[in-house]
């Protein structure tokens, strides 16, 4: 199976965040273009789309002839990380990848299971949003807002 050049480029980070120490790695958004022989909008498109907020993700960059790219890993800790999220969920359109990529992050950190992971990407994928017509992103979106209100009263509620 052949594997897509996002999908190589993203692999690679991975590999060096998880070889980091401090889960973050900086790099040269022209290095890698070279490394991977491709323009460096193709790494800007990976970035973009594989290292999100909702995918558990901060990058931070500059630009220029020294200019570096500092993607860094984030964890969903004790309900803080979820209050972020919601905050910057607030009245947001949520696309399909966006929503994807935040369940994955949430079943990936145990915080849903893999059955709740199946069926919350069921509802939020599924054709039933399309009856939403041109809201179809904002009603994702605040259905997300619920989930997320959810998991911290939940998370509260636990006994420490």
């Amino acid at each position: 199976m052949a594997t897509t050049l996002a999908a190589q480029i993203e692999s690679y980070i991975k590999r060096l965040l998880e070889l980091s120490a401090d889960n973050s790695v900086e790099l040269s958004r022209a290095d890698l273009a070279e490394m991977f022989m491709c323009v460096p909008s193709q790494i800007n498109y990976v970035l973009n789309t594989r290292f999100n907020t909702e995918a558990g993700y901060f990058i931070e960059t500059r630009r220029g002839g020294s200019g570096y790219v500092r993607i860094i890993q984030t964890r969903l800790k004790d309900g803080a990380g979820l209050v972020q999220i919601l905050a910057a969920a607030r009245d947001k359109p949520f696309s399909r990848q966006a929503a994807e990529s935040l369940l994955a992050r949430l079943a990936a950190e145990e915080i849903i299971s893999e059955r709740e992971y199946a069926v919350l990407k069921a509802m939020l994928a599924g054709d039933a949003l399309k009856l939403a017509g041109e809201n179809e992103e904002l009603l994702r979106g605040r259905l997300i807002r619920l989930l997320l209100m959810n998991l911290i009263r939940d998370d509260y509620a636990k006994p420490q």
